[in-house]
């Protein structure tokens, strides 16, 4: 049976900060939307304090996430043991973007190493955190990270980072604005 609780304790933290990989979950408020599922890795994710998290996310062929938390702010993290004891945990809150060159980008940017291929870091707060067996979760053995990201951020430059952006991730994929501006008049 799941445990719950109101705010991030000791033992959820510890928990949090071994996992290698995480998964975010988002939706739209309309039916016709399409739900969004993301699976994240390169340690990005940090707990911020009992009740407030945040992870850097990379620019991508999309940005759903940053579309559904402007229009309705829910998110859920999920992390599972994939080796050790099972578990897994979940975290649901209210999030939002963080986007580079606010106020807000200041506070947060030095809790994270930062890549040329970070887009925004998505903050949550926090205000329930469900623990459940996580009997049925494979076993898994982590081999490393993926360099693809980093090597194709690479070619791009900024330039080409910053056209991408302005191609792909604009508007979700039901047409949502994603929070960004045009580059320049942000």
């Amino acid at each position: 049976m799941g445990k719950f609780s109101t705010v991030i304790l000791p033992h959820h933290r510890e928990f949090i900060e071994k996992q290698r990989m995480f998964f975010t979950a988002t939706a739209p408020l309309s039916e016709a939307g399409h739900i969004n599922l993301s699976p994240k890795g390169i340690d990005g994710f940090r707990v911020l304090s009992d009740n407030r998290v945040g992870y850097m996310d990379f620019i991508g062929s999309g940005n759903e996430t940053a579309a559904h938390v402007l229009e309705n702010g829910r998110i859920t993290f999920m992390f599972c043991a994939f080796d050790g004891p099972p578990n897994i945990l979940r975290l649901y809150g209210k999030g939002y973007s963080v986007l580079p060159g606010t106020a807000a980008w200041e506070d947060f940017a030095p809790h994270f190493n930062l890549y040329p291929s970070t887009r925004q870091i998505i903050v949550a707060d926090i205000d329930l955190v469900q623990t459940s067996c996580g009997y049925g979760v494979p076993l898994y053995e982590h081999k490393g990270e993926r360099s693809i990201l980093f090597e194709w951020a690479e070619k791009k430059g900024a330039d080409g980072l910053a056209e991408y952006i302005q191609e792909k991730n604009m508007v979700s994929l039901d047409g949502l604005p994603t929070g960004w501006k045009v580059l320049g008049q942000q």
